[in-house]
């Protein structure tokens, strides 16, 4: 498994899809800061993506957006905002800025502030994914804040068959929404990936290497094992010094480090959605001992293990940031 499917493993669409909304200028919707990936494009019309510090980006019609919620940020019809917000994209869902509800597969654009599908000049389609963990960190912080890929730079028709299927009211209809919208999360960030001017970390295209790709594919499948540089030199089938200085070259660091560095965020993880104990997680994840965990994690996260769990469990707190 590659490390991109690893990490979109932990990022899934639920629930949070706005339907094909058919707006009338002026109009603006709010994107909240947060733990959140947001994606958008405009089905009809154009639109402009604003953020403090930022200069105004056009996004034309069926251009994909991507924001990874580092800052707010606002979809609107016109370069200076437009109008106060219908709605806000948040990480627990949609909320209705006049009524402060969540919206539950409703559309925008009905009733006295929406169009009629005769009049509306707009048709705005946006999605959160609601993002925690360590793992799902990696790539957010491989990101920039915003990313945009061009209609003619598309190579998935995933925004096609979304499209569509918010035409569909047949039951399960949501459950299609929720995988398309995750088809286009994957598409829009593997074209990003292919453009010139995109830089891509190290990881993303590591699994192709013919002497990284075995050895990640080995220590992420079994990340407990007691790997050195030369057994994982040895699944790449390379020497010693060859396998490190590739390994290095493609990752930007030593290939124990990265070993390390995954095997704490694996288990920030199990300590985040799980109720193993900490002698479980360290086994789980190659340590000798909880101690030894501890240990690491602490250095690390600068936090205990015990405390970060009480601090990241659903319900108990927010999640940690360092």
């Amino acid at each position: 498994m590659d490390t991109l499917t690893e990490v979109l493993d932990n990022i899934r669409a639920s629930g949070a899809l706005i339907g094909q909304n058919l707006l009338t200028a002026p109009w603006s919707v709010c994107v909240e800061a947060g733990a959140t990936i947001t994606v958008a494009a405009m089905l009809r019309g154009d639109g402009w993506i604003l953020r403090d510090g930022a200069d105004p980006v056009h996004l034309n019609s069926r251009d994909l957006a991507v924001l990874t919620g580092r800052g707010s940020a606002l979809l609107a019809s016109d370069p200076d905002g437009g109008s106060d917000p219908l709605c806000v994209l948040t990480a627990s869902g949609i909320r209705d800025n006049a009524s402060g509800r969540l919206l539950d597969g409703e559309r925008l654009g009905s009733g006295e502030d929406g169009a009629s599908p005769l009049v509306a000049g707009h048709a705005l389609l946006a999605g959160s994914f609601p993002t925690s963990g360590r793992i799902a960190e990696r790539l957010l912080s491989a990101l920039p804040p915003l990313l945009v890929v061009p209609r003619a730079q598309q190579r998935s028709r995933a925004l096609e068959f979304l499209e569509s299927e918010i035409e569909n009211n047949e039951p399960g209809q949501q459950a299609v929404l929720d995988r398309l919208l995750d088809v286009l999360l994957i598409g829009a960030l593997r074209d990003w990936f292919a453009l010139p001017e995109a830089s891509a970390p190290g990881w993303y295209g590591a699994a192709g290497d013919p002497v990284v790709g075995p050895a990640l594919r080995a220590l992420h499948a079994q990340p407990a094992q007691d790997w050195t540089v030369e057994t994982l030199a040895h699944r790449a089938q390379v020497s010693r010094a060859t396998f490190a200085r590739r390994f290095a070259e493609v990752m930007g660091e030593p290939p124990i480090s990265y070993l390390a560095g995954w095997r704490l965020c694996l288990a920030a993880d199990l300590l985040q959605d799980g109720d193993d104990t900490l002698e479980s997680i360290a086994r789980q994840v190659g340590y000798s001992s909880a101690y030894a965990f501890s240990a690491a994690f602490t250095r690390e996260y600068g936090i205990r293990p015990s405390r970060y769990r009480t601090r990241v469990r659903p319900g108990t707190g927010q999640p940690v940031t360092t």
